[in-house]
């Protein structure tokens, strides 16, 4: 009698992007995940009912991915002014995967007609937005510096634009000091 394969939730996301990588927005269909998987599409269909379920999925695992740098990456910076928008900085420091970059542009593709992602999207964005400024003691230099840090790394994400390792850090360190020059209010 043949042994049933385990797979997680993981590996079936794991291989949505994996489909995404190489087929792009288009290409993203429950029969490819399934078979990327080596899994059948009911087990894609009972675990994620739709292509919409499917990204929504992608969209809060990367969301959940990031928010856990963040929060890493946050509590390292706690000697800092702003932790939330500093930590924030450090993790932009690291370059952008060719994977990465590609599961952003399909998502972001995909999602253009889907209401429940565009909601996700909004939500973390604002979420982002009140960590950076809620505590701040200057909360209009925290924005103003997160909008300079949040268009960056934009940029790169959509592949409009890519610097190198030493810009990027120059960027971002520039984007600290605009943040410590910006006169409040």
């Amino acid at each position: 009698m043949a042994k049933t394969r385990k797979i997680s939730i993981d590996d079936v996301l794991d291989a949505a992007e994996r489909v995404v990588v190489r087929l792009g927005a288009v290409g993203l269909s429950i029969d490819e995940v399934a078979r990327e998987a080596g899994i059948s599409k009911s087990r894609v269909v009972y675990d994620y009912k739709t292509k919409s379920g499917l990204l929504n999925a992608l969209v809060e695992r990367r969301i959940r991915i990031d928010r856990e740098r963040i929060a890493e990456s946050e509590r390292q910076q706690q000697q800092t002014d702003n932790p939330p928008l500093f930590g924030r900085l450090a993790v932009a420091g690291a370059q952008t995967s060719d994977s990465e970059r590609a599961v952003a542009l399909a998502i972001c593709a995909a999602s253009s007609h889907d209401e429940g992602v565009q909601a996700l999207f909004r939500q973390c964005t604002a979420e982002d937005l009140a960590a950076v400024t809620r505590d701040a003691r200057r909360p209009r230099a925290s924005l103003v510096a997160y909008l300079a840090y949040y268009g960056m790394t934009i940029m790169e994400y959509f592949d409009l634009y890519q610097w190198s390792e030493a810009e990027r850090a120059g960027l971002l360190r520039d984007i600290g000091v605009m943040y410590a020059a910006f006169p409040e209010p």
